[in-house]
């Protein structure tokens, strides 16, 4: 924090307790001169106001004062045996000193001057008989005061703490959600490409030059977790053009993605283990191939996404009965992290399997 923030707060700070103090002054003389209406010689306004303005302004003198012992003994963190002996000693000599000021210049400005008082220590005898319990409670309700502050400082930076360490546990556990889905992507990719070596070696350099920028596009995200869905789709052609390398004619994409949600923040590598599910289990079992299908639109401030297939399907449509993978688990779980309950994932049948999910981008 700057030096000039620290300041203005300082004055503020100061300026709050500065006003603290001038309401109270207006407060205790509305007071009196409310009692002094029954008195049989009432006192003028301006007079009252002069006294409770000096001796409220002498405790906002003594405030640092009353702060720094409070500071000093605090009563958390079991130091409450020290501290409150300490701060009983402190709140009756504070209490000493105010009343000497006051006896000392109160009475000139007309204060008690019905009294004939014949030295100063008798005057400030009368004082601490009127008035030392009250000058205790002062510095007790200053004390109290700055002590519900300290406490709800350290409530706060507390809370403030465990959101921090529970944002730093959220994506440590994405971040090593997101590392599983690299190896295995990657083993995946290389395999497809000794597929080709020896049936076709030009394919299979093709398809090595292709990996290569994939694995660059892959590893230049590594620590993001969300990136714009055009970054995800041209992620995920690359990744297509390797995969129709593999099956030629057997594999035909179709994309209807609304332009709209182009620049819409998604889940990095969100739709790639998807895909890559969709014909490792829908398509490539089948002799004639299949499609995959890839949408995208807006419903509602919120992102829909579906990858679908028109490949084997499972038995009956019995989704249920679907063995997740590293790829539709670790989405599963990255939604979570990520949308909490503000998300919806999917699995239908519709001849062969559709993943859709909807998760929320804003307007």
């Amino acid at each position: 924090m700057s030096e000039d923030i620290l300041i203005n707060r300082r004055w503020v700070k100061w300026a709050s307790i500065f006003g603290i103090w001038t309401l109270l002054g207006f407060f205790f003389t509305s007071q009196l001169v409310m009692q002094n209406q029954l008195s049989e010689n009432p006192i003028s306004f301006w007079r009252i106001l002069s006294w409770q303005f000096f001796s409220g302004y002498i405790w906002f003198l003594l405030t640092p004062l009353i702060l720094f012992i409070g500071n000093r003994f605090p009563f958390e963190d079991g130091r409450w045996k020290t501290s409150v002996p300490v701060n009983i000693v402190a709140s009756f000599a504070v209490a000493f000193f105010q009343l000497s000021i006051d006896a000392y210049v109160l009475p000139k400005l007309g204060y008690l001057r019905r009294y004939q008082f014949s030295s100063f220590w008798e005057t400030y005898k009368v004082f601490l008989y009127i008035n030392l319990h009250f000058g205790v409670a002062i510095y007790w309700a200053v004390l109290g005061v700055n002590q519900a502050i300290r406490f709800y400082r350290k409530y706060r930076e507390r809370n403030l703490r465990a959101s921090q360490l529970e944002a730093r546990l959220a994506q440590s556990r994405l971040q090593v959600l997101k590392m599983q889905l690299h190896p295995h992507f990657l083993f995946n990719t290389l395999n497809a490409v000794s597929e080709l070596i020896h049936k076709d070696p030009d394919a299979a350099e093709r398809m090595i030059g292709d990996l290569s920028d994939l694995l660059r596009m892959s590893f230049e995200n590594l620590e993001i977790q969300q990136i714009p869905l055009k970054q995800e789709l041209e992620f995920l052609r690359k990744y297509l053009e390797i995969e129709q390398m593999r099956f030629q004619d057997r594999l035909r994409v179709q994309m209807e993605i609304a332009p709209e949600t182009l620049d819409a923040n998604v889940p990095n590598m969100i739709l790639q283990p998807l895909v890559e599910n969709a014909i490792k289990h829908g398509i490539g079992p089948r002799t004639e191939g299949g499609t995959i299908a890839i949408s995208a639109e807006r419903r509602n401030g919120s992102l829909h996404l579906e990858v679908s297939d028109n490949g084997i399907g499972v038995p009956f449509g019995d989704v249920a009965s679907i063995e997740e993978g590293v790829g539709i688990s670790n989405t599963r779980r990255r939604l979570r992290h990520l949308f909490g309950d503000d998300h919806v994932f999917e699995i239908s049948s519709n001849g062969g399997v559709r993943v859709a999910l909807t998760f929320p981008i804003g307007e």
